[in-house]
């Protein structure tokens, strides 16, 4: 039966859904990534238009944008909003929160972990002590498939990339073309499904000339991919266009657009676990280390957590997180 995996990290929560030992969702929540979604939050109107702008009362003053405002409010009206989009990194930009005025009172919307708990299924809580349950599912790997865009299948293997448009999804491999698309279709729906993607997908199929070949890969798609979502056929020259709701930035967003966040997280995972006494020295690179260093309290978290003394040591020569010892 699948089960989650949830482990409260320190700056990044994360959650792995498993299923006959491997990970089939995954799922991360970093600190300052803003406000979640159907967080009800005040704020303060700064462009009103077409394109209208507030600020929310929250630290930094973050942007949202408005799908619309009320004829006649001026800027500086305060204004009771709803987080219908969270912000998102993308490459070259960054895209502010999307909001709706609202009535309702003042929440913060579900963590991570009220997410996975309304799924239905059983969650195991994971403390850094005692077996590495989500290592042995395959999460550093997933994080590597991740960062390189490269997505290994039996007979060939997916390259992906996330452009401001939308995600794009290459099958690569050799043999009949048939087997391949199908074999493709299915890892890509994995893919997806595991990353969250969301937002505008284009899935590059080897083309199928026939047509009840490219009926037979359109049927395949709306078998293993969970509604609700809008598609394309597949058309002669192999591609396929999929829109699926997009609340949140997807795990490829995440990993690929802040590696620095995202090798921070994973040098606090491996000190959480590391073993011995007197200082826990983080070797890490300059950018890495600094992005640590930002955060007193999570420094003063893994010296609660570990019974040892933190110290940071910057390392021009590490290489992606670094290491603890």
């Amino acid at each position: 039966m699948a089960e989650w995996l949830y482990e409260a990290g320190i700056g990044e929560c994360r959650a792995a859904l498993v299923e006959d030992g491997r990970i089939i969702q995954a799922r991360i929540e970093r600190d300052g990534e803003g406000p979640r979604v159907e967080a009800v939050v005040t704020a303060r109107l700064v462009e009103a238009g077409k394109n209208a702008l507030v600020r929310l009362d929250l630290p930094g003053e973050p942007l949202a944008t408005l799908a619309s405002v009320p004829p006649g409010t001026s800027i500086g009206a305060r204004l009771t909003v709803e987080i219908v989009r969270m912000a998102l990194r993308e490459r070259g930009r960054d895209k502010p929160a999307r909001a709706r005025i609202t009535d309702v009172p003042l929440a913060d919307g579900a963590d991570l972990r009220a997410r996975v708990a309304a799924s239905g299924l059983p969650v195991a809580e994971l403390a850094p002590t005692g077996p590495d349950r989500l290592e042995d599912a395959g999460w550093s790997e997933l994080i590597d498939h991740v960062r390189t865009g490269h997505w290994p299948f039996g007979g060939g293997a997916l390259w992906v990339d996330t452009t401001p448009a939308m995600t794009l999804i290459d099958i690569d491999g050799e043999g009949d073309a048939l087997d391949l698309a199908k074999a493709g279709a299915a890892a890509a729906i994995d893919v997806i499904r595991c990353c969250d993607i969301g937002g505008s997908i284009g899935i590059d199929f080897p083309s199928l000339p026939g047509r009840a070949e490219r009926l037979s890969i359109d049927a395949l798609v709306d078998e293993l991919l969970p509604p609700p979502f809008e598609r394309t056929a597949v058309n002669g020259f192999g591609f396929l266009q999929i829109i699926r709701r997009r609340e949140r930035p997807s795990l490829i967003e995440q990993v690929r657009f802040d590696p620095v966040a995202t090798d921070a997280a994973l040098l606090l995972r491996q000190a959480e676990r590391a073993v011995g006494a007197g200082p826990l020295q983080l070797v890490t690179r300059p950018a890495v280390a600094d992005h640590v260093a930002a955060y007193p309290d999570w420094i003063a978290l893994l010296q609660k957590r570990t019974g040892r003394p933190v110290e940071i040591i910057r390392d021009a020569q590490a290489k992606g997180p670094g290491h603890a010892q």
